[in-house]
């Protein structure tokens, strides 16, 4: 059974998704939370959460640092964003704060329910607009630096780390460590793991003697 908390500062969508994903046999709501401190009180408390549904823009706490909270608190329990927003200044926090996915809510029935259960499984979710967005970033050439979380992703990669010994070692999820290889492509202007690390050690990023 997937249990899901709900967080939403608004009665009705919580209504609603309660509606959809109590009538799964598979799934149960075990509660609600109108904003992310009600959200990360509810998990703190015990209640076993398998995948909270994430709203972003709330009262005493947002969503983005309710995910980075959970994220410290109960690493095990996957966030799914779902709200009405896309921009880059919404998408791009959230998943680097540690969501596993990212949904708008237009989206169908069944699609949400089907991105439930790959989060559950630790699969990254993406809506299609949002996805659009991220290869749009990835697409369009920049000669900005590295960040230093980046910079940890990419050192990973050149020792041959796969995502998910990465995302262990540095307590994020694999959708943040796919989010930061991303930029790090976009950043170096190359298409694939083994391009980016042989950019690397051409510019200097890493150290060229073993550690």
């Amino acid at each position: 059974m997937i249990r899901v908390l709900i967080v939403d500062d608004h009665p009705v969508v919580r209504d609603g998704l309660r509606g959809v994903i109590d009538g799964e046999a598979d799934m149960s709501v075990v509660g609600e939370a109108g904003h992310g401190a009600e959200a990360l009180a509810r998990v703190e408390s015990g209640t076993g959460v398998d995948v909270v549904l994430m709203d972003l823009r709330m009262p005493v706490m947002d969503g983005v640092d309710a995910i980075r909270a959970l994220r410290r608190a109960a690493p095990a329990t996957r966030v799914l964003v779902l709200t009405t927003f896309d921009a880059d200044r919404d998408v791009l926090p959230a998943i680097e704060a540690g969501a596993t996915g990212y949904l708008l809510k237009d989206t169908p029935r069944d699609e949400l329910l089907r991105a439930v259960r790959a989060a559950h499984r630790g699969e990254a979710v993406l809506s299609p607009a949002v996805a659009g967005r991220l290869m749009g970033q990835v697409r369009t050439p920049s000669t900005e630096t590295l960040s230093a979380r980046e910079m940890e992703v990419l050192r990973f990669v050149a020792d041959g780390s796969t995502n998910r010994e990465t995302a262990r070692a540095l307590f994020i999820s694999e959708a943040t460590v796919k989010t930061h290889l991303l930029h790090v492509y976009a950043k170096l202007e190359v298409r694939d793991r083994a391009s980016a690390v042989a950019a690397a050690y051409q510019r200097g990023l890493l150290p060229t003697d073993p550690r």
